[in-house]
């Protein structure tokens, strides 16, 4: 598909910038604000750009509204701005 890191670590700041400070996402709203039709294979990838993100400082990525370890994280997450 040719997406790169840099996009899908940009594109997660416009969505999270583009909502309420107390919002999160879902790694398919990256994908799907991407490639809106062939979203699916995009979906490990975001959550390896949320991963950077989380080493950066940048976001935290959260299962049920708790932070998760994003390295050890299984199923369904969320990923939101970081808080203090």
């Amino acid at each position: 598909m040719g997406v790169s890191d840099r996009e899908l670590e940009d594109r997660i700041r416009e969505l999270l910038y583009a909502r309420a400070a107390d919002s999160s996402i879902c790694p398919s709203d990256v994908a799907r604000a991407i490639a809106p039709d062939e979203w699916r294979p995009l979906m490990e990838p975001v959550r390896q750009a949320a991963r950077r993100l989380v080493a950066a400082g940048e976001v935290e990525i959260t299962q049920r509204g708790a932070v998760v370890d994003p390295d050890s994280v299984r199923g369904p997450i969320r990923i939101r701005r970081l808080r203090e």
